[in-house]
């Protein structure tokens, strides 16, 4: 880790330090209730407990914007995903990193005060879907909350980065991972955990925050039938399922999304799909299947469930409601409300009274295919018949695609307009059943099958071919779009909205923007050198404001440079980033002749779904987070990819062995089948003779 300080710079932090005296995290009930009375610092993942990601900060405006300059950065040891906002308490900025790194750093001068590694083995990649990211941490007392990818909730001292204390959190023989931020209140520390499709059984948990023992813990999916339940509402869930496989399976992890509301006292959190995907082939005669998919309210002392609403019952196509979401005070149909709002996976924006869970509000924001509507009498999707492969047996196109056209990524509300700042994507996504399913322990579990080539290519003439990612301006109470952003890469970018009437938002396309909040006028643009995910926040020391943005992915593909950094701006800042290497030319795709028999072909795109398409989707044109193997030189020996699927030579990348869930006639078989489509893909973009 490095930073853009220089010796005599060094020399100055160190006098600033001591004259304004940083201090350690100093939080409780009554800072983070009241964060408002402290609008320059930014206690919790949100700011505040409504999650609004709203700064009342007003010294960057839209009126001089176009001076914002950097600060100063920091370099970080890891070219993976950053999706993390930092915390900025008492003058210091508390920033956490991919392999669930902690950074703390002055946050006026970036002198950095300590750094700890939770040293998370590089085996336990594998175990995740998605990348090794980290979301942030939470703050209570003198302490700073991490969750680490593991599944250990571990406790920091705030001043010198000194584990507290560590709990852990999970069954270690299953294959779940934490990658979302914790949630902190009334001296307890709320955490979920991921993997879905990889066959665990979802589950909140709230620990003492002054020693890490468990207080209570609400799982989302029923537990063996034969045995008494943990709760009644589980045990009234066990009635929307049918079949033995979803007790040994699960599904349904808090992976991210977590609010707690000071004014009802319960805590709201959203849940994931199930294990496996395809909802026939998890409860074969049908049921909503209870937690999955759906938003709930618990009591934050006890645990002890007090509503849910299932934004999409019986689902298959990936829609977890596990989004983050926004409290505030709106009115509708004539009455106000205390509203919880979610901008859905599946394209549905939701509006719901947060005291009884009553469905308010449920709009499209983009192109959905899925289902015509929703029902507002009845909260139930009005689902297309065709949509339902599992059903009809036959393979389906949908929009949204199973990245969701709003996924982790953080979305803002702005006091002063209204509006929902939100980050969506358009995408579609082929599915169809694998009538040869079979379940699996720790390995992903979506109970489908390939789909064909034809069902891409048939697609309507405005369905994007690849995913196309923009800032939408939603108004809740109206339920319209206001304005959106021209497009802005393959992946959505967190927002912050400002009450100098700014909205702040970077791009996988290597940007950091400032867009006018009443039209979405871009009015300032800074080249970040690589792709910009995470959502930023703002904070003021000294009188002066600054934004600060963690950033770091790959801006074209995996082959170009991801330099992850922490970025921090104000007005007439002075800093300079080193200058930006050429962009490498786009890999060639020339991959050798097909050689795969047609039964290994099957064998190859068979495995290949179970096993790698959650990572390296690249190869369908999408997200440039991991390698398109249909570039890889290593598809050009036998040895070379069996060095690194079966024998592990890159698991210091994060490229873990496969042996334990492949044998090398399958790999090669694999190796086969990446062949033939690099081959597809080279002829299809040849020009015509």
């Amino acid at each position: 880790m490095t930073t853009t300080i220089t010796s005599k710079v060094v020399f100055t932090v160190a006098l600033l330090a001591l004259s304004h005296g940083l201090q350690a995290a100093e939080v409780d009930a009554r800072t983070l209730i009241g964060a408002d009375n402290e609008p320059g610092q930014w206690l919790s993942p949100g700011r505040t407990y409504d999650e609004q990601r709203f700064s009342p900060l007003t010294q960057i405006n839209a009126d001089n914007v176009a001076q914002l300059a950097l600060a100063w950065y920091a370099d970080f040891d890891t070219n993976r995903g950053q999706e993390s906002s930092p915390l900025v308490i008492n003058g210091m900025l508390y920033v956490t990193t991919a392999w669930s790194k902690v950074y703390a750093y002055d946050a006026k001068t970036g002198a950095p005060r300590w750094n700890y590694d939770p040293n998370v083995a590089g085996g336990i990649g594998i175990k995740g879907c998605c990348d090794v990211v980290n979301r942030g941490l939470a703050a209570w007392g003198n302490k700073l909350y991490l969750g680490a990818y593991d599944g250990r909730l571990i406790a920091l001292d705030a001043k010198s980065g000194k584990v507290e204390w560590q709990v852990n959190t999970i069954d270690e023989a299953r294959s779940y991972t934490i990658t979302g931020a914790p949630r902190v209140a009334n001296g307890k520390v709320f955490i979920g955990n991921g993997g879905a499709e990889i066959g665990v059984r979802g589950y909140i948990s709230a620990f003492d925050a002054n020693d890490g023992k468990l207080l209570w813990r609400f799982f989302t999916v029923p537990g063996e039938p034969s045995k008494p339940q943990e709760n009644k509402a589980l045990e009234a869930a066990l009635k929307t399922w049918t079949g033995d496989l979803f007790w040994q399976l699960g599904g349904g992890t808090v992976w991210d999304g977590i609010l707690y509301d000071p004014q009802t006292n319960l805590v709201y959190f959203g849940t994931a799909n199930g294990s496996p995907w395809m909802a026939e082939a998890r409860s074969p005669q049908g049921g909503d299947n209870l937690f999955l998919n759906s938003i709930v309210a618990v009591k934050a002392d006890s645990g002890e469930y007090v509503w849910h609403y299932q934004v999409t019952p019986s689902e298959s196509w990936d829609y977890d409601a596990t989004s983050p979401f926004v409290m505030a005070d709106l009115e509708f149909n004539g009455a106000k409300h205390h509203t919880l709002m979610q901008g859905n996976k599946n394209g549905f924006f939701y509006a719901l009274d947060a005291a009884t869970g009553k469905l308010l509000a449920a709009d499209p924001f983009t192109k959905v295919t899925w289902a015509t509507h929703v029902d507002m009498q009845t909260g139930r999707p009005v689902e297309v018949p065709s949509a339902h492969f599992g059903k009809t047996g036959q393979a389906i196109a949908v929009q949204p695609g199973g990245q969701g056209a709003h996924s982790w990524h953080p979305m803002s509300f702005s006091r002063n307009t209204g509006l929902v700042y939100l980050p969506m994507v358009e995408t579609v996504s082929a599915f169809a059943p694998d009538p040869n399913y079979k379940p699996r322990q720790n390995t992903a579990n979506t109970g489908m099958g390939r789909a064909g080539p034809e069902i891409m290519k048939n697609l309507p003439e405005d369905a994007p071919r690849t995913s196309r990612a923009f800032l939408m301006a939603w108004d809740p109470v109206a339920r319209k779009q206001v304005w959106r952003t021209e497009e802005r890469g393959t992946i959505a970018s967190g927002a912050l909205s400002t009450a100098g009437g700014l909205v702040i938002q970077g791009s996988q396309k290597g940007e950091l923007n400032a867009f006018r909040d009443s039209d979405g006028k871009k009015l300032w643009s800074f080249a970040a050198q690589t792709g910009v995910v995470a959502a930023p926040v703002s904070y003021q020391i000294d009188g002066e404001q600054y934004i600060a943005q963690l950033a770091g992915y790959g801006t074209r593909d995996y082959y170009t440079p991801n330099h992850s950094r922490l970025l921090v701006f104000k007005l007439g800042g002075k800093a300079q980033l080193p200058a930006a290497e050429a962009l490498p030319p786009a890999r060639p795709l020339n991959p050798i002749a097909d050689f795969g028999t047609p039964e290994q072909l099957t064998l190859g795109a068979d495995t290949w779904n179970v096993q790698c398409v959650m990572c390296h989707e690249t190869a369908y044109g999408n997200r440039g987070l991991f390698p398109d193997l249909r570039y890889s030189p290593m598809l050009n020996s036998a040895d070379a990819f069996k060095s690194v699927v079966i024998d592990g030579v890159l698991e210091s990348r994060g490229m873990v062995s496969f042996k334990q869930r492949i044998n090398a006639q399958e790999a090669e078989a694999i190796r086969a089948y990446l062949t033939q489509r690099a081959n597809q893909a080279k002829a299809a973009a040849a020009p015509a003779r």
